[in-house]
Parts: structure tokens; sequence; C-alpha cells
């Protein structure tokens, strides 16, 4: 019998009313999984019941526990943490939805910090409704940045060989130009390049840096941002012998599939990057944390209420967040290994 440690995931559950729970169990439903990690879901028996009897979900199994301490190996862990009478409405977020999805990812986050997991894999949440007194924050990013006490950490979207970044993250177009600086542009490259270096064992990096403005600013005609900023940013880390190069003109860029070329994209706003990303890699992508002394990834998705409740929601891109972490998790044991 294989008695060999399993990486232990935690999965927090997200919006409740959204399409997390099934996902989950979708993905949880396939049995192989258990050869690749122990799942840890944070949720409640009520929920995963439901949810597995509106899918007819037979193969789907769980062992419920009271604390992450006592996982079972080759089975999917279950730690209570929800209220079982909760309301659930599939496609109407409420404010018990985001409550429950807060305590899911509060306790998930704080076996994490300490060390009863290996990584978390979130499942979305509503930006709006978890919104409490412990949760000031715009989306998971920024509140897991803060909690495991990261100086900075950067949004990657991840699909096999394609991974684009984002300089700034959950904040209105019109503030971006505003919160770009040479030294916030040299701090953010910096991340993704050890992270790439060191979560996709990619010894030599290269990074190709959009610009911010049409046509990456023609020369300052169309903006400076590129001349005074972006530029000399790259300069800076070219200088000092790593692979950067940019700015280029971001709608190019995609159109000649020039990030074929690349390890990974650094954009400069949300929309920019991920635009692109989820046309080209919308089913297989993964949301990856980079910065973060903690592995943590989600799908590249929302909580999709449209079609929340009628068992048409997509598992790819949980299921692949999932390997992500285990693959992530692996290169980091390995390299602490190789440290001893």
């Amino acid at each position: 019998m294989d008695t060999k440690p399993k990486i232990r995931l935690g999965i927090s559950i997200g919006d409740t009313n959204g399409i997390g729970p099934e996902v989950v169990i979708k993905t949880l439903s396939d049995q192989r999984i258990l050869n690749f990690c122990t799942p840890v879901i944070y949720g409640s028996a009520a929920i995963l019941n439901k949810v597995r009897k509106d899918l007819e979900a037979e193969h789907f199994h769980y062992q419920q526990l009271d604390t992450a301490a006592n996982l079972t190996l080759k089975k999917v862990n279950l730690v209570s943490c929800i209220a079982e009478d909760l309301e659930i409405t599939p496609g109407t977020p409420t404010a018990a939805s985001g409550k429950a999805s807060l305590d899911s990812l509060l306790a998930a986050s704080r076996d994490l910090k300490a060390g009863l997991l290996d990584g978390l894999v979130t499942a979305p949440i509503n930006k709006d409704n978890i919104q409490a007194e412990d949760f000031r924050f715009p989306g998971h990013t920024e509140f897991l940045t803060s909690y495991f006490d990261a100086a900075d950490s950067l949004m990657l979207l991840v699909s096999g060989d394609l991974r684009v970044a984002t300089v700034t993250g959950h904040i209105p177009v019109k503030e971006v130009a505003a919160k770009l600086t040479e030294a916030l542009l040299i701090r953010k490259i910096t991340i993704l390049l050890e992270s790439l270096r060191k979560d996709f064992g990619i010894l030599k990096p290269r990074i190709a840096v959009l610009g911010l403005n049409p046509h990456a600013g023609e020369k300052g005609l169309l903006g400076n941002e590129e001349v005074e900023i972006i530029r000399p940013a790259v300069m800076h880390l070219k200088e000092r012998g790593h692979l950067v190069f940019g700015p280029y003109p971001a709608d190019g860029f995609f159109g000649m599939r020039q990030y074929t070329q690349v390890d990974a994209v650094l954009s400069m706003y949300h929309d920019q990057g991920l635009i692109p990303f989820k046309t080209l890699a919308m089913e297989t992508g993964v949301n990856f944390t980079a910065g973060l002394s903690v592995v943590r990834t989600s799908p590249d998705h929302g909580t999709a209420y449209d079609i929340a409740g009628k068992q048409l929601a997509d598992e790819t891109s949980f299921r692949e967040a999932l390997f992500l972490a285990c693959d992530v998790i692996k290169k980091r044991q390995a390299a602490q290994i190789a440290l001893v």
C-alpha cells in the first residue's frame, strides 16, 4: 500500500451560491486526483451533499473532520467551518453566502499559515458580499499578500507555457497611470523573475514588458509613461543581466503571437493582460499568486451566477489550478531538499 505522504492541498469553497462547490466536486469526483494530493475542502457537509445530489456525483466521497491536523490519506477531507443550516440559493449572491466564503477562506488560510497544509486553491468569491471587518480587500490576491506578510505579490495567469502577469491589479483604469513608477515596475519584474525560476524551473527567464499607451506611446506622442517609466525599468534590469525586453505595443504583441517567444508577459493593468489571456486560454487558465511564501492558485473565472445550480460549469480551470499548485509545491519542496 502506498503510504507516502501526499501534498496536503486546502480548498476554499468560494461563494456558496456560485459555481465554486460544483467545480470542486466535479474535479474531486475523479479518484485519480488522490494520487497527486490529499484535498482538504473547507465548507460544510450540507453544501457538499446538496451539490453532490444535484450533480448525481456518485463517485464523490469525503471524510468529515473537525481539524486538518487529522487528515486521512487517499480520501477527500472536509473541514467543517460553515453553518450547516446555511440557505443555498444558486445564482443569487447573499450576505450569508459572502460570509460563508469568508469563513472558508479564513479557516483554510489559518491552517496554511499553521503548516497543516502545503498549498491553497481558492474557488471564486464575490468581491462585494465577502467584505467584512477582517476582509477589506479587492480580492484574494490582496488579502493573501497581507495575511502572509508579503512585501508585495504579483497576479500571474498561467496556461502551459503562456504566462501573463499584471503590474496593477483590481483598481480603476483611470488610476493606473498614476500608480506606475519605475520602482514599482522593477519590483514587479523582480518578483516575476524569481517566481519563474523558483516555481516554474526556468533558469534564465525571458520577460516581455508591454507599454501602457496605444502603440507603446509612439515615442511620447501618445503618452510619456513608456519613455519616462517603463523603458528605464526595463533597461535597469537588462543592465543587470536579466532577459527583459520592451515596452511592446500590446495589440501587435498578441496579434503577432510574440508571447510564444518569451517565458512570461508583464502587462500594465488587469484587462490589458487578462483579455488576451482569457481569449487564448479561458478554459485552461489558472491564477497563481507569485511572491508569496505559500502556494496559492485559483481558476481564472468568477462565480458565474448565471449558470450556478444548472450543472453546466466546466471544471477544467479548477482542475488545472489544483495540478499547478501541486507542481509548484513539488518544485519548492525539491529545492528545499537540495539545500539541506
